[in-house]
């Protein structure tokens, strides 16, 4: 299964932007063996600033044609690491080809967009910044990935 990473705003370079690296590339390591991959991050940006409704259509050309949709919302369900890992093998197991995780911008994701949502994942109650969102997603795509394969990174 495909995994897509699909943001509002451009990372560049620096901590963030290694971090998300570091975690792309441990994933697709680790993920390839449990057919989980590769993570591809699309990254769209609103030039004109339409706000929301602008970085929704954006975003949604982004999404993959039949992909199932997550975004990631502070209205979203709450999972711990090893359920996070369950719905990941679940969705693989249904035998989804592509999965697209959506993070919005600052103001976050516009409601047309959150309606088309499979699924909606939060962080907790507290609103992040949408760069360490992605930081935070690709981590725990990682860790996912890693409690799959029986790896030792999750400790209980």
């Amino acid at each position: 299964m495909r995994v897509h990473l699909c943001a509002v705003g451009r990372m560049r370079a620096g901590p963030e932007r290694d971090l998300v690296d570091d975690y792309v590339t441990r994933f697709d390591r680790t993920g390839r063996a449990l057919g989980l991959g590769p993570l591809t991050e699309h990254e769209v940006e609103d030039r004109k600033g339409g706000g929301m409704e602008a970085e929704a259509e954006l975003l949604s050309r982004a999404i993959p044609g039949g992909a199932f949709v997550v975004t990631m919302d502070e209205r979203g369900k709450s999972l711990s690491s090893p359920e996070f890992s369950t719905e990941l093998a679940r969705w693989r197991d249904a035998g989804r080809q592509d999965v697209a995780f959506v993070i919005g911008g600052a103001d976050g994701i516009a409601p047309s967009l959150r309606s088309r949502a499979d699924f909606s994942i939060s962080f907790g109650r507290m609103v992040w910044p949408h760069m360490l969102v992605r930081v935070m997603l690709a981590e725990q795509l990682y860790r996912a990935a890693n409690i799959l394969a029986g790896g030792p990174y999750h400790r209980v």
